[in-house]
């Protein structure tokens, strides 16, 4: 099938016979804004102000859709502390870290140190494991290995219980 030279646009793109012009889809409410980033994974109060600000939305407009989307049960600063507790601890960080990552997502202390409180972690195991992935098993005079493993744990968050539990030659100790 050919097209003729006269129905060609400056591009060179065929035009359609029939076409329509396309409907423009209605600008998102702050509410809608707010809806489609807590549909995708959890955020708190404060990163979901700070995104609904950099897409324009007026920041008087973003709190009152966050405290709709709150009542509702959308938006929740204590789910989603669980689900970066639970997130971060199983990728291998330990507790100082994530009490420093939830504080920059603007959890207050008693929120945070209710988030943690209430996740079950043994931070001694998780460190281990995390050596045990990185090192594997390390010998009693090896120790470059272990001061490496103890400074990936220090990196990580993991508190110096944690990296003597971790680290020690006799974990049976």
């Amino acid at each position: 099938m050919s097209v003729s030279d006269d129905s060609l646009d400056d591009a060179g793109n065929a035009e359609r016979a029939n076409s329509r012009p396309r409907r423009k889809r209605p600008e998102p409410t702050p509410t809608q804004r707010a809806l489609g980033l807590l549909v995708r994974r959890e955020h708190s109060q404060k990163e979901l102000s700070r995104k609904l600000a950099a897409r324009g939305v007026d920041p008087d407009a973003a709190q009152v859709a966050i405290g709709k989307l709150r009542d509702a049960g959308w938006q929740d600063d204590a789910r989603f502390a669980e689900t970066l507790i639970r997130s971060r601890a199983a990728t291998g960080y330990g507790p100082l870290h994530i009490r420093a990552e939830l504080a920059t997502h603007g959890l207050g202390r008693a929120a945070i140190a209710a988030a943690m409180d209430e996740f079950d972690c043994d931070w001694s195991a998780n460190a281990r494991d995390l050596v045990q992935r990185r090192f594997g098993v390390i010998q009693a005079n090896d120790r470059p290995t272990r001061h490496k493993a103890a400074h990936l744990l220090m990196r990580r968050g993991f508190g110096s219980e944690h990296v003597r539990a971790a680290t020690r030659a006799d974990a049976d100790d």
